[in-house]
């Protein structure tokens, strides 16, 4: 069956595909008639859509989280694009994960040793030591390398986990080049620790989703047992550091509001914080940004972070505005008296 991506699903577009169930709700409308709202999803993107006719029969064929064969119409309701659906029925076929989950735009082999070589420059050994257990965990790193990184808001998406780390130990590099009160060696190793909870937080089969282990404890619990049994293997690892390293990965998200069940309580751990922070919420609004469906250079609001963002980067305003620009450039500078 031919699939239209739903990023292409324009209003007057036909849309035939198999398409995964997000969400589900049977409503009624003002005249006391049952209609059924689904959210359909693919790697591409998420679009509403209604059904009119015979919602309460058609709602029963399929659940949230199953993949549904649709036929349908793109039309727009209140301003907003949704499929009209005209044909539906549950998917049984043999399934391709791929085409609903989103993949990391770099590829996971790239990415694992470009963070191998960052790792390599930690010279405790206790601390290398560490790292290189898991690191030679076969089984860890498999999952490493596909897990996303969040349910939502950054990086989530197969392969994001290993994204976010290596985007946060690369940041970790840079700044502490620039303040030499931090030890390189743990904040680098707590970097790499940091979410390493959640290869068992989260699950992505056809939708990411918590684990039972995820709801109950978390990540950052998760993440400290995993680091307590990696410490196991070790006959004599300090004490002070393994307690520090506990601490990094407890606290990184900074507020008791925000997860964290301490907040950053020395250097390190206070410097992995902004820089966890960073990558995440940098990732995150630029992925707001390249998704958002208006043509205005103003994006849609964004209801996270309360606000409207200028899309477009500042050497394309000045393309916009050439001629300006070159009268600018002709102007003396304190450079070119």
């Amino acid at each position: 069956m031919s699939h239209k991506w739903l990023k292409d699903a324009q209003q007057g577009a036909l849309v035939k595909g198999i398409y995964l169930v997000k969400q589900k709700t049977l409503s009624i409308t003002r005249k006391g008639e049952p209609y059924l709202v689904l959210t359909l999803a693919d790697r591409t993107g998420e679009k509403e859509a209604r059904i009119w006719e015979n919602a309460k029969e058609v709602s029963g064929l399929f659940q949230k989280g199953e993949l549904v064969e649709v036929e349908g119409e793109v039309v727009s309701f209140k301003d907003q694009t949704q499929i009209k659906i005209q044909k539906i029925k549950r998917f049984e076929g043999p399934v391709d994960p791929s085409l609903y989950l989103e993949t990391s735009p770099q590829s996971p082999s790239s990415m694992i040793t470009s963070l191998v070589e960052l790792l390599k420059k930690i010279e405790d050994p206790h601390l290398s030591a560490l790292i290189n257990r898991f690191l030679s965990d076969e089984e860890f790193i498999e999952k490493f390398k596909e897990a996303p990184a969040a349910k939502n808001f950054h990086h989530n998406y197969i392969g994001g986990l290993l994204e976010h780390t290596l985007g946060v130990c690369r940041l970790t590099e840079a700044v502490v080049g620039l303040y030499p009160q931090l030890h390189k060696d743990l904040l680098l190793t707590g970097a790499f620790l940091h979410d390493i909870g959640k290869i068992k937080e989260l699950s992505w089969d056809l939708v990411i989703d918590y684990t039972d282990e995820g709801r109950l404890l978390g990540h950052l619990t998760l993440g400290v047992i995993m680091l307590e049994q990696a410490l196991l293997r070790f006959k004599s690892f300090p004490y002070d550091m393994a307690l520090r390293l506990k601490h990094l990965i407890l606290s990184h998200h900074g507020e008791l509001e925000f997860g964290s069940p301490k907040r950053p309580k020395f250097l390190e751990a206070f410097a992995l914080h902004f820089i966890d922070d960073l990558d995440a919420k940098m990732n995150g609004i630029c992925r707001f940004m390249e998704k958002d469906p208006r043509e205005d250079h103003w994006t849609e609001f964004n209801r996270m972070f309360e606000r409207f963002f200028l899309k477009g980067r500042i050497l394309e305003t000045a393309h916009m505005h050439n001629g300006q620009a070159k009268d600018q450039d002709s102007q003396p500078t304190l450079f070119s008296l």
